[in-house]
C-alpha cells in the first residue's frame, strides 16, 4: 500500500514539470535556472538545437507519464485491496527517487530553450498515433487486471472480505500470471514510440522496466505455482507463449 505514496509524489512532480514544458512550448518561456542547471548536470546541451519534432513528442510522453500516474494513483487508493505486506526501505526509496528521475528524464529531451524566438510548430506524427492508441490500450488491460485482483477480496457488494490470495482468472491472466506487469512494461513501449522509437535514453528506460517488472513476475509466478496445485499450467510468468 505504500506504493501509493510512489503515485503521489509522480503526480506532483510531472505534473509541476509538465506545466513548465507547456509554458515553455505555448508560451515561450524559460524554463528557471535550476531546471537549466539539472539539464546540464545531465548531459542536456541548453545551446543544443531541437531536431524535428521531439519537443511536442517529449510534451505528450510527459503528459502520458502524468495521466499514468494519476490512474495509478486512483487505483490504489479506490480500486487495489492491499495485503499486510511490507517494503524494504531502500526499495522505497528507490521508487520515490525513480519517479522523480524518470520525469526529469522526459524534460531532458528537449534543449531547455525549447522555442529559442521561434513559433511553435506542432506536427502530429504517425508515431504519435501508434504511441498514444497502444498506451490507451496497455493501460486499460491493466486497470481491468488490477480490478480483478482486488475482486477476489471483495464480496459481489464491494465490501472487502479477505486479505488473503486467490488464483485470477480473465483478460490477461489467461495467459501470464502477472498481466499488470506486463502491461506496464507496453505502456512505457508505447512511450518510446511516442518519443519517435529511436531515443536511446528511453529505450534504457523501457529495459529498466523489462527487467524490473520480469523479476517480480517471475517471483510471484512461482508462489502461485507453490500456493495453489491446480494453478493453470499453461499459464506463463510475464510474457504470454515466453
Amino acid at each position: 500500500r505504500w506504493f501509493t505514496h510512489f503515485y503521489v509524489v509522480s503526480v506532483l512532480w510531472n505534473g509541476f514539470l509538465l506545466i513548465w514544458l507547456f509554458r515553455a512550448e505555448f508560451l515561450g518561456e524559460s524554463f528557471p535556472s535550476w531546471i537549466q542547471d539539472m539539464h546540464h548536470a545531465l548531459g542536456r546541451d541548453s545551446q543544443s538545437e531541437d531536431m524535428g519534432n521531439e519537443h511536442f513528442s517529449a510534451l505528450l510522453v510527459l503528459m502520458l507519464l502524468w495521466l499514468h500516474s494519476c490512474r495509478r494513483l486512483a487505483e490504489c487508493l479506490w480500486t487495489s485491496v492491499f495485503s499486510s505486506g511490507v517494503i524494504h526501505i531502500v526499495q522505497y526509496c528507490f521508487g520515490l527517487g525513480y519517479y522523480i528521475a524518470v520525469g526529469s528524464t522526459v524534460l531532458c529531451q528537449v534543449p531547455t530553450n525549447v522555442r529559442n524566438g521561434k513559433e511553435l510548430s506542432v506536427q502530429i506524427c504517425w508515431y504519435h498515433i501508434i504511441g498514444v492508441m497502444m498506451y490507451i490500450w496497455a493501460s486499460l488491460h491493466q486497470h481491468r487486471c488490477l480490478a480483478i485482483l482486488a475482486n477476489l477480496r471483495k464480496s459481489r457488494s464491494g465490501k472487502v472480505v479477505s486479505l488473503s490470495h486467490s488464483v485470477p482468472f480473465g483478460d490477461w491472466f489467461e495467459s501470464v500470471s502477472c498481466p499488470h506487469y506486463f502491461a506496464e512494461l507496453l505502456i512505457y513501449v508505447s512511450m518510446a514510440i511516442t518519443l519517435g522509437i529511436r531515443n536511446v535514453t528511453w529505450w534504457c528506460v523501457v529495459m529498466y522496466v523489462l527487467f524490473n517488472q520480469a523479476l517480480a513476475a517471475v517471483l510471484c509466478h512461482e508462489f502461485y505455482q507453490k500456493s495453489f496445485s491446480s494453478y493453470p499450467k499453461h499459464r506463463k510468468a510475464f510474457i504470454p507463449f515466453v
